[in-house]
């Protein structure tokens, strides 16, 4: 199902709405029922185990319910996807981007080493042809596939997965470009944030920018400090990415601005994404002054340094709780002193 960003933008107002109305109704002893207030957003749902195609500009969509949010990029000269979602559903990816857009695929740009990122590499690749490909310049047949883009760390870290979904161009300075369906498009690197090997996808004429998850509207980021993240490159990832967007200022009611499309979770603005960094950067300072004091970690866990957030960005269990948060902070600190 395809909808265009006014629709989305619609679809949150009506959520909006409906939940006002329902906290009015319940907190003057009115008779709506809860189950009947959530009827609207339901509706607005895609059915289970199916993907959504949002339309955010005349050239860029965003497909959601793969795994991890994938941006695509359409044009004369063929498609640039970000990120390729989940092995299994690479087939429903697929599926998606040919109803975008009869062109191959041409590159396949991964914005960091996550499974829900890079598992559908592979097909996605295997499903595009290389801009100059063996077909017409009588080379090998690997050469025919579409490239995969990362940046180095990447590749160190898929060293464990299977061969055919690594990536085949990688990096290890701080931008890479290209031009390609009539804009630029710049490879951004993002040091130690999310992981070592983090990337931005800014797309220049169409004023997106694809975060990866050094974004993630519904939780706390994830900062992988096995793999090289640390909060310090969290947060300067952040103000990089706060320094790319533009506002819709003067004219705010136009609903414009740079659109950044998070690893996970809506759609943001520049103003969403300063949001983010500094609830980011208010806990990061509040458990410094924690480990200052000479706090332990369990006793800067039991201080509870998140407090104030965690209602919209904790999770008490899951793969990435609150208390996974604020250790990985303190880790990163602990790394940084010493």
């Amino acid at each position: 199902m395809t909808i265009t960003l006014t629709d989305w933008c619609r679809r949150v107002r009506v959520a909006a709405v409906v939940a006002v109305c329902t906290a009015l109704s319940l907190g003057r002893g009115g008779g709506l029922e809860p189950v009947k207030a959530a009827a609207p957003q339901a509706a607005a749902a895609s059915p289970p185990n199916s993907l959504e195609i949002l339309e955010v500009r005349p050239s860029f969509f965003v497909i959601t319910g793969a795994g991890a949010n994938i941006g695509v990029q359409v044009g004369e000269d063929g498609v640039v996807a970000v990120d390729a979602g989940s092995a299994a559903d690479a087939p429903a990816v697929l599926a998606a981007i040919k109803s975008i857009s009869p062109k191959p695929i041409r590159y396949v740009i991964d914005t960091g080493p996550d499974t829900d990122h890079v598992g559908g590499n592979e097909a996605l690749s295997k499903a595009g042809e290389k801009l100059f490909a063996a077909s017409t310049l009588g080379g090998g047949a690997a050469d025919s596939v579409a490239p995969i883009l990362s940046a180095e760390g990447v590749l160190r870290h898929m060293a464990t997965s299977p061969a055919g979904g690594w990536p085949t161009e990688v990096f290890h300075y701080s931008r890479k470009y290209m031009y390609l369906n009539g804009e630029p498009i710049e490879v951004l690197r993002q040091a130690a944030a999310h992981t070592d090997s983090d990337v931005f996808a800014f797309f220049r004429r169409s004023d997106v920018v694809v975060a990866g998850d050094v974004l993630d509207t519904r939780q706390f980021p994830v900062i992988d400090v096995e793999r090289g993240g640390s909060i310090q490159g969290e947060i300067a990832a952040l103000n990089r990415l706060v320094d790319l967007a533009v506002p819709s200022v003067p004219v705010v009611t136009r609903e414009a601005g740079t659109i950044v499309v998070p690893g996970h979770g809506r759609l943001c603005d520049q103003y969403d994404v300063v949001e983010y960094r500094d609830m980011v950067t208010i806990i990061r300072d509040r458990v410094r002054v924690l480990i200052k004091a000479g706090r332990s970690l369990d006793e800067v866990k039991a201080a509870q340094p998140a407090k104030g957030y965690m209602g919209r960005y904790g999770n008490p269990g899951g793969a990435w709780t609150t208390d996974h948060f604020i250790e990985a902070i303190y880790r990163s600190l602990a790394k940084e002193k010493s």
